[in-house]
């Protein structure tokens, strides 16, 4: 219905294409609690995450300067930083987890060389000092489902690396519960559409004003420029320079729709939902796992000091004696897809001896009834391979 491109034509089509794209930019920033010049869309949060990296890390990380990550990290926000340290002789510093999936913050430091890049691995506090230019975490890991405590991850960097920059990767955040980037701490947030409901292909990079403002465009073309001549370009203001070429027109007004729809739901309900959720599955697998059947891994209760678990609707296992792709492939024939693998997140399927796991994720369509068909059918994986019989 309204198949034109936007920023481009003064006919109706295109200004009505126009309209939507700016509607659902001011819904995604009213959801975060942003400005909307600070909304920028992409495809996916690992656009977002490597959009930061080549606009801001290329510019701002040196020879000598220091990243830190976590063992917990997605590819997408640990690959680049990887390139990024390796281009300029970087350091890459790696926190690590325990044996739950929870992050270390105080610990001794190991270093080794590798190549071009020193990696140093240890307890966030050993690792931040007046060298790092950034730390780059995952807020909920999406092999785990651990809450990784951004609050405290903050006060350390305003004590040790105070002029660092913060990104978080909140692929698994931002569907999930209630978020307030002018709260979070962070300088940068990049999050994908389809894992909140929206169509594929969206997403969305924020980032505070005055950093952005500094950066140079991610890609260079149409609808990013103030003027073009041949002797130089200017270019456009926030959020239009980091987004050149047309973009994804329908999957941002679809986001758009499905911010609409979880906030008629409720994020706070949403998370009162998973909880609950995760709470129940975690003791039926236990059950499981006291017969020897599986292995769970992640948090499974609530750190000291909090009344809460700090994790997410993700149920990670593996079934003793059947590797994770066979699990994946006997549960699909009941009509249950789980992940299976490295979830891209290598370094902490190997931090944990394994070669893979399988993935239970839940969500604000999943039901008791549904983890309880769940269990049943994990039962009977050992019998596929006459495990134990």
């Amino acid at each position: 219905k309204h198949n034109a491109n936007i920023h481009r034509g003064v006919h109706t089509l295109s200004a009505e294409a126009t309209g939507m794209v700016d509607e659902a930019r001011e819904k995604v920033a009213k959801f975060i609690n942003a400005r909307s010049e600070e909304v920028i869309f992409v495809r996916n949060a690992t656009e977002g995450l490597n959009l930061v990296a080549y606009s801001w890390g290329r510019a701002n990380i040196k020879k000598g300067d220091a990243v830190v990550v976590s063992l917990l990290e997605h590819h997408s926000n640990l690959v680049p930083w990887q390139e990024i340290c390796e281009e300029v002789g970087a350091h890459l510093r790696v926190i690590e987890i325990d044996d739950e999936g929870r992050l270390i913050l105080d610990g001794a430091r190991t270093t080794q060389l590798t190549g071009k890049m020193t990696v140093t691995t240890g307890g966030l506090a050993s690792l931040l000092d007046e060298k790092v230019k950034l730390v780059a975490v995952t807020a909920v890991s999406n092999v785990l489902g651990t809450i990784t405590p951004v609050n405290e991850i903050v006060k350390m960097m305003k004590i040790k690396s105070p002029k660092a920059k913060l990104l978080i990767d909140g692929a698994q955040l931002v569907p999930h519960m209630p978020v307030d980037v002018t709260k979070l701490g962070a300088d940068f947030v990049a999050f994908s559409g389809h894992k909140m409901l929206g169509p594929t292909g969206s997403g969305v990079l924020w980032g505070r004003r005055e950093v952005l403002s500094e950066m140079k465009p991610f890609l260079y073309g149409g609808d990013m420029i103030g003027e073009v001549r041949l002797a130089g370009t200017s270019f456009a203001g926030l959020p239009n320079k980091f987004e050149a070429g047309t973009p994804d027109i329908a999957g941002i007004i679809g986001l758009g729709a499905a911010v609409d729809y979880l906030s008629n739901l409720g994020m706070e309900n949403i998370r009162e939902h998973e909880k609950e959720l995760i709470s129940y599955a975690l003791g039926k697998m236990e059950k499981l796992e006291k017969e020897g059947l599986v292995t769970i891994y992640g948090p499974r209760i609530a750190p000291h000091g909090a009344s809460e678990i700090d994790r997410g609707g993700v149920l990670t296992f593996n079934v003793v004696g059947v590797h994770a792709h066979d699990v994946a492939q006997v549960l699909d024939k009941y009509g249950i897809a789980v992940r299976s693998g490295q979830h891209c997140g290598a370094p902490i399927v190997e931090r944990f001896k394994e070669m893979a796991m399988a993935r239970a994720s839940f969500y604000v369509y999943t039901t008791k009834e549904e983890i309880d068909f769940l269990i049943e059918k994990i039962r009977e994986v050992p019998k596929v391979f006459q495990i134990g019989s």
